[in-house]
């Protein structure tokens, strides 16, 4: 019988394992308010049914998305719409989880007009205690806004939020030689 941490562990990496793609990153997107058969969310993404019902398969495995009741499609063939669970918002990341988000962000971004993306970019310099308050008010924020119902005929959005140290604005340490 497996041990109850290492069965969560193995768990936790099976659920970081599922999340580590954009595609699948960006089918639960599609995913989160719209149930979507594997054919329509293959046209969305302009992607083969086959390799995205490869992807979905590994989301409804891992509970990231939800098989709704099968339907008749529009030539009378039985079709099974998605939905995302929420589940991934509460999961954490394994290693390189940031850059399959900047990526999947990259991705989803390259389609919108650069003028309908609100972008900011704010350099701080911060001790831990106003560090860890930044990450813990942000994060409310956005807690609060992924609790909210979908509005039924408002706009989707997406919202990238990344906090880096920055290296570039370091000092050095005193006595360091500079290449200029």
């Amino acid at each position: 019988m497996t041990e109850p941490a290492a069965r969560d562990t193995a768990d936790i990496d099976a659920d970081a394992r599922a999340l580590a793609s954009t595609i699948r990153l960006r089918i639960l997107r599609l995913c989160l308010d719209e149930a979507l058969t594997n054919r329509e969310i293959a046209e969305r993404l302009d992607r083969n049914p086959a390799t995205v019902l490869h992807h979905v398969r590994t989301l409804v495995d891992r509970g990231f998305l939800a098989a709704l009741p099968t339907r008749r499609g529009t030539r009378g063939s039985r079709e099974v719409p998605y939905r995302a669970t929420g589940k991934s918002w509460r999961t954490p990341g394994g290693p390189g989880m940031s850059r399959i988000l900047i990526d999947t962000f990259l991705e989803e971004v390259a389609l919108v007009d650069p003028q309908d993306v609100l972008t900011t970019r704010l350099g701080l310099r911060l001790d831990a205690a106003g560090l860890e308050e930044l990450a813990r008010r942000i994060g409310a924020v956005l807690d609060d806004f992924a609790q909210r119902p979908p509005t039924a005929d408002g706009t989707p959005y997406s919202v990238f939020w990344a906090l880096h140290e920055d290296v570039t604005r370091q000092t050095p340490p005193r006595g360091a030689v500079s290449d200029g």
